[in-house]
């Protein structure tokens, strides 16, 4: 059985933490953010655990990260 070939562009956007959780990028950061809020602009930067229905899908995209 051959191995399966990774979605590149999808892998680079998630990372693994050491639990095996998913991580990734919250979205809509690269412009228009000087009408919000100190706050909201704060949370943009942070990275959001994906949930775990998602993480199925994206195991089939990217098996081995």
């Amino acid at each position: 059985m051959p191995k399966i070939k990774t979605h590149k562009a999808t892998s680079k956007r998630i990372s693994k933490t050491g639990k095996g959780k998913l991580m990734r990028r919250k979205a809509g950061q690269d412009h228009f953010n000087s009408r919000e809020t100190g706050t909201v602009r704060g949370r943009k930067r942070r990275d959001v655990m994906m949930s775990k229905s998602f993480a199925k899908t994206i195991h089939a995209v990217a098996p081995y990260n």
